[in-house]
């Protein structure tokens, strides 16, 4: 039997919406189970007395002056992080994209090693260099301590590495035709690139940024070592009323801020972003990158470099430096014993755990993620789907000290008794991976022209041999960046994991934590070495991922 036009289109319409419900299912779970729900518990165990709802106590707490100074900086101090991160960082991301140089895949990995770094180590490095006895006290007598610039080029430094392959990765793919074109009718360079190529870039430099602010509106580690008694962000304040004052109701209070005002600031992002999207000519990176061409691109590159070396590689180098203080690697033998204490087994044995937890929360990170940015940029995505976007940024904008005590009181009784698997941490890990996966993919996949696909279902071609010969030979290198960079970022969750990571199976992160906290010279070398060792690490991962992507690129894999 015939079936009518409009039989047909009811049928489709069917189809496309169980799609979309299929693939946004899991992730709305995800994050449902394990993010909702456990930071909920944690503010209502905090805000309820005998059954009782508090909520005058956010008023309370909001009037109080150190509190309002405390968001103050905290907005302060990330808006300008961002802003010289943007500064900095896009220059670096054009060289990665647009040039090529010898030894360009060893820089992308060193400039992707401070992001993995726990920030307790990143603050440590910084005031070893700018501190009182550290590299510029010793040559130039300078100290940046007590002053918030120490805070701000800390932030840059860990947050180099976001803009740099975020927008970098999109860069790569542009067809600089477009450019061309716009000079061969009498635009110069700069008009050429700013109205015809920042237009283009806009959602990845808007997603770049967003990641940034988000990470230092919540920096912790960083701001605990260089900010003292002087400077605390949100974060730091939640920590200290929730570890040291064992104010529960405080912490709560500021955790819901906190949230608020991240809620709000992805919800602006999300109006903004779709506001600039279309479809995008890509290419092959391969066939965009290039030697550079004159003077000026020669002194690009060069200043990228110092930047890298200045910048990024000097603080890795001090942490080496004082990994070999002790004469025969005395710091690194240190780690092959138990002192029965603090460590119930070797800390080095905590570099298998890591490695372990990461290669699990990359693989949840990835399927999470992978799912929720395919449904985001269907076409036929309604309202709930899209309002989703912003959602999927929240992990990245709640405390992570909130977020780990949470895991401790709500995942503690069946269905959700997890206290006891090892699969809490790879859990805690991938809340953090999945925004990255999403932030990763997204540009790229709305990059892709929908008449591809529509082309291909005219065809006959299933939903599936679309995004398998449509999509995915375009987004298999953001796949393989948002991939990288979930892992990375697992291997340096320290927040959440340092509440759920079980003594005798501990994370490098942890083990560097617990190491500078204890007194003495052996201490402090061990978390030296240690981080020096995850430095190492994380710089062969990417260095594989790297040789993947070059594979992938040129057809060799």
């Amino acid at each position: 039997m015939d079936l009518t036009r409009t039989e047909v289109a009811v049928r489709k319409d069917r189809r496309g919406s169980a799609a979309r419900l299929g693939l946004i299912a899991l992730p709305v779970a995800f994050l449902a189970a394990f993010f909702a729900y456990p930071v909920a518990a944690i503010v209502a165990r905090g805000l309820k007395v005998d059954g009782v709802w508090r909520f005058g106590r956010i008023g309370e707490v909001l009037a109080q002056s150190d509190v309002r100074h405390v968001l103050w900086f905290t907005t302060w101090q990330a808006l300008v992080s961002t802003a010289l991160t943007l500064l900095i960082a896009l220059p670096g991301a054009y060289v990665f994209a647009r040039f090529e140089f010898p030894g360009k895949q060893v820089l992308r990995a060193v400039v992707t090693v401070p992001f993995v770094l726990p920030t307790v180590v990143v603050g440590t490095a910084f005031l070893a260099l700018v501190g009182r006895g550290g590299l510029l006290d010793e040559l130039w007598g300078v100290r940046l301590d007590t002053t918030v610039w120490a805070i701000l080029l800390a932030h840059v430094f860990f947050n180099y590495a976001v803009v740099v392959r975020t927008v970098g990765g999109l860069w790569a793919q542009l067809d600089p035709r477009q450019e061309e074109a716009a000079r061969m009718l009498g635009a110069s360079p700069w008009k050429a690139w700013r109205q015809v190529t920042l237009p283009a870039l806009g959602p990845a430099v808007a997603a770049a940024a967003l990641m940034v602010f988000l990470f230092t509106f919540t920096s912790f580690g960083v701001v605990q070592i260089l900010g003292g008694p002087t400077f605390s962000t949100l974060e730091v304040e939640i920590y200290r009323q929730t570890s040291e004052i064992f104010d529960l109701s405080t912490a709560a209070v500021l955790t819901l801020i906190q949230f608020v005002a991240v809620g709000a600031i992805l919800a602006l992002h999300a109006w903004t972003v779709r506001r600039r999207e279309t479809a995008l000519r890509l290419v092959d990176a391969s066939v965009t990158a290039r030697r550079p061409r004159g003077a000026g691109q020669w002194a690009l590159l060069g200043g990228v470099l110092v930047t890298a070396v200045v910048l990024l590689m000097l603080p890795l180098a001090v942490l080496v430096q004082r990994s070999l203080d002790a004469p025969g690697f005395g710091y690194y033998r240190a780690l092959t014993r138990a002192d029965g204490g603090v460590f119930l087994v070797p800390p080095i044995e905590a570099i298998g755990n890591s490695l372990e937890y990461a290669v699990a929360a990359t693989v949840i990170a990835v399927v999470i993620g992978g799912l929720a940015a395919v449904a985001l940029t269907r076409r036929d995505a309604g309202r709930f789907v899209r309002g989703f976007d912003a959602l999927l940024m929240l992990p990245l904008g709640v405390s992570a000290v909130t977020v780990g005590f949470g895991f401790l009181i709500a995942l503690d009784e069946p269905p959700l008794d997890l206290r006891s698997s090892w699969i809490l941490v790879p859990l805690a890990q991938a809340l953090v991976g999945v925004p990255f996966v999403v932030r990763t993919m997204l540009p790229v996949l709305r990059a892709v022209d929908v008449r591809l696909r529509e082309a291909a279902s005219v065809l006959g071609a299933s939903p599936w041999r679309v995004w398998r010969e449509v999509d995915l030979p375009m987004v298999r290198r953001a796949l393989l960046i948002a991939a990288g960079f979930a892992f990375a970022v697992s291997l340096g969750e320290f927040g959440a994991t340092v509440f759920i990571a079980r003594p005798d199976n501990p994370t490098l992160p942890v083990a560097v934590a617990r190491l500078l906290g204890r007194p003495g010279d052996l201490n402090y070398g061990q978390a030296m070495a240690l981080s020096t060792i995850l430095m190492v690490v994380c710089a062969v991962a990417l260095l594989v991922l790297e040789r993947l992507r070059t594979a992938d690129r040129t057809g060799e894999f």
